[in-house]
Parts: structure tokens; C-alpha cells; sequence
């Protein structure tokens, strides 16, 4: 039997890292052809510890330290690497942190670096929007990588389904199911279940590693319009949702409720540009989503499928 090839998945304990782990393993293929090295703060907790159950090589590394990456990376032969903007609200350390994976990455020897990314908004926009920093430092990481030239593969993971668990919400006075959002109820939103099916889109990119280096896959399910996504909603809690809709909310009142909520200032103005963005320019530049989805062997969640299953909603089924 020939040697496996290492495959490391940064942020193993995650959304986006534990759905890839758990989509290559369960593979017969996949699984025969990768093993696994997970990478994660601490390998003494318990995610990190049932990944070893499974066979997962876990290996503690700080995505700051290029030493740390370094000997995570050794032999290998497939990176999956993804940073955490969130965590910091920092453009400039996200970015060093991808320059520092792709640096290793193209040191190591690496033969397949897929990097979640995502577009220039700034640039898509024409400098209207320039300050949604968790597209912008991504995709500043992705360039640097096509400069050094990496083997890569660009995972666009588009808006997460797991947002309107939070988007959709009881409102007075009626407390009324709604979904408020500074957008056209016609705008056009590729989402995408990131626990569910990042491992389908990530699998698949390493199933086809040849045909798409270099190339962008967008990972989302479809484009749903928030008209839509609370059609759907009506449909599965008729009683709950008898009311539910969607509403058009301006610019300041978006920021007030964030404010509200306690996000500071520089984050209500990201959130904002990136929900004001996508109805004249897309999310994905309006691309169509027919070729990345062509690369699946399963099919992904639906919006419909998401919500009905959504713990965030069982009390109203």
C-alpha cells in the first residue's frame, strides 16, 4: 500500500477544520490516501481529543509563530488554512498570519495549499466600501500567494447559514419573527452551511487538485434573496412565522442595533459595508456558483434544510 500524504487542517477544532477532518475520513478514499494533522491550540481538550480517537495526528501550534508553523507543516503534502479576522479585528496580523503559512507553506515543499479566502470588496466596489477588512486581508493573502507561487487552490466559503440563526429575530411590538438587514429584499446572498459543507467543497479540491490549481471555488449552496429566506421561514413554522418578513433597515439603524448589542465602532461599520455591498456588486463579484458546485459528490445543505434542522428554531416546530 502506498505511504499516506500528510494532509495539515489549521483550525481542526473549528467549524471550517472539523468539517474537512470529518469529510476526508469518511471517504474511503480519502481517508486510504490522507492522514490527517490536525492543528490546534491545545490537543489536551476534548474536540482536539476525539480527533485522535479518529486517527487525527493533533499537534499544538500558534498560527503567530512561524516556528510553530514550520514543524507543523514538515512533510507535508496538502495544507487547508484557514485564519480567524474575529478574533483580533486585526487586517494587518491576519495577513501576516497567511504570508506566514504561504512563506512555509512554499518552504516546506507543500504541493497544495488551499486558503480560505475571499474577494477584494474594496477593490470590487471601487473603493465605495472600504472597510469590510475580513474580505480585504483575505484576499491580500491570496494574491501574495499567486506572487510567490505556491501550488494553491483559493475555498471561497460564502455567507454562513449559521448568521440568520442570529439575523432572524422576535421584534416589537407584536414580537413579530423578522429578518432586518441594510439590503434590497432582492439582493442576492450565496449561503452556505460552513459545519455541513466545507468539508464536501474542501474534499472535492483535493479530489481535483489538477484542474484547479490556481482556480477559485466558490463554496455556497445557492443564492438566496432575504424575501426568499423568510418565504422559507413561513413555510416551515406556519404558526410561529405567520407574520415573519423581512426588513429593509437603513444605514444607522443596522449600526444602532450592532451598537446595542455591544460591537464596537469599527465593526458596525464592517458588518455594515458588508451586508450594503452585495445587492449592485455581489458577493462573489456575481459569479455564477454551476462550475464550483459541478465538483461535489454531495450535494449541500439548503436554506430550507438548515433552518428545519436549526436548534436555534426547534421551539418553534
Amino acid at each position: 500500500m502506498a505511504q499516506k500524504k500528510v494532509l495539515v487542517v489549521f483550525g481542526a477544532t473549528g467549524q471550517q477544520g472539523g468539517s474537512v477532518i470529518k469529510a476526508v475520513l469518511d471517504d474511503p478514499t480519502t481517508a486510504n490516501k490522507f492522514r490527517i494533522r490536525g492543528i490546534t491550540r491545545d490537543p489536551s481538550k476534548p474536540n482536539a481529543k476525539a480527533l485522535e480517537a479518529k486517527g487525527v495526528e493533533t499537534v499544538a501550534a500558534d498560527i503567530n509563530s512561524k516556528e510553530q508553523i514550520k514543524a507543523a507543516l514538515h512533510g507535508a503534502y496538502a495544507v487547508f488554512a484557514v485564519t480567524n479576522y474575529w478574533e483580533k479585528m486585526d487586517a494587518e496580523l491576519e495577513e501576516q498570519q497567511g504570508r506566514n503559512i504561504a512563506d512555509l507553506a512554499k518552504e516546506s515543499g507543500v504541493q497544495h495549499l488551499i486558503w480560505s479566502s475571499l474577494l477584494n470588496v474594496k477593490n470590487l466596489t471601487n473603493g465605495k466600501f472600504p472597510n469590510v477588512e475580513h474580505f480585504d486581508s483575505k484576499a491580500a493573502v491570496e494574491q501574495y500567494i499567486r506572487e510567490i507561487g505556491v501550488p494553491a487552490t483559493f475555498f471561497m466559503p460564502g455567507f454562513f447559514m449559521s448568521n440568520f440563526e442570529g439575523f432572524i429575530r422576535q421584534s416589537p411590538p407584536n414580537n413579530d419573527w423578522s429578518l432586518p438587514l441594510p439590503m434590497p429584499p432582492d439582493t442576492p446572498i450565496p449561503c452556505f452551511d460552513a459545519a455541513g459543507d466545507t468539508g464536501k467543497f474542501v474534499k472535492a479540491i483535493l479530489t481535483h487538485r489538477d484542474t484547479l490549481l490556481g482556480k477559485r471555488v466558490l463554496a455556497a449552496t445557492d443564492y438566496y434573496t432575504p424575501a426568499q429566506i423568510m418565504s422559507t421561514f413561513r413555510e416551515l413554522f406556519p404558526k410561529a412565522g405567520a407574520n415573519a418578513g423581512f426588513v429593509q433597515t437603513s444605514k444607522d439603524e443596522y449600526m444602532g442595533a450592532l451598537a446595542a448589542a455591544g460591537m464596537p465602532p469599527k465593526a458596525q461599520l464592517e458588518l455594515y459595508e458588508n451586508m450594503a455591498f452585495m445587492h449592485d456588486y455581489g458577493y462573489y463579484g456575481k459569479a455564477s456558483l454551476d462550475e464550483s458546485l459541478s465538483i461535489l459528490d454531495k450535494k449541500p445543505t439548503t436554506m430550507k434544510d438548515f433552518l428545519a434542522k436549526s436548534k436555534a428554531f426547534e421551539s418553534l416546530r
